[in-house]
């Protein structure tokens, strides 16, 4: 599989890999999680004109997944409960990782795609994902406690580091 920077012609795509997302977060008890359509439309515009949306590409050069990623400060991370960080060194985040559930591996690609860039990462998941969550144990992720997003949601905070 290839990634590349997503494009306002893949948006599209985008919003119904992350319908079906949505419709597979039901299916495997985690109902709770991207609720009300999201992510919305307009997010995913500036996502991709800020350059951190990217889509995940089969052999067949067909968009099979998309995710968030960038590095820098996550605001979010900023407080961390119940835990700590594995460090406080520079770090990536990833977001929003969605498949269109017609490849297999599309997180594990992302991820590993991500660490290639940054050997610092940080990523949080909804208590209800177990997918993710076994995901992330199965690729080496620590858990190091909870988070809040803006609107007061919580998440399970983890991270990989290489530098520890």
């Amino acid at each position: 599989m290839r990634i590349r920077p997503s494009t306002h012609s893949d948006l599209p795509q985008l919003l119904q890999i992350y319908e079906t997302a949505r419709r597979f977060m039901q299916q495997t008890g985690n109902a709770g999680q991207w609720m009300d359509g999201y992510p919305k439309e307009e997010l995913l515009i500036s996502d991709i004109k800020q350059g951190h949306s990217y889509v995940c590409l089969n052999e067949n050069n067909e968009i099979v997944g998309t995710f968030y990623y960038i590095v820098g400060e996550e605001p979010t991370y900023l407080n961390i409960y119940e835990g700590s960080w594995l460090n406080n060194d520079s770090y990536g985040v990833i977001h929003r990782i969605a498949s269109s559930g017609k490849q297999k591996g599309i997180a594990e690609t992302c991820i590993n795609w991500c660490l290639e860039k940054c050997r610092n990462l940080r990523i949080d998941t909804h208590r209800d994902n177990k997918v993710m969550q076994n995901i992330l144990q199965k690729l080496g992720f620590t858990y190091c406690g909870i988070i809040y997003l803006e609107n007061g949601d919580e998440r399970l905070a983890y991270q990989k580091s290489f530098e520890v």
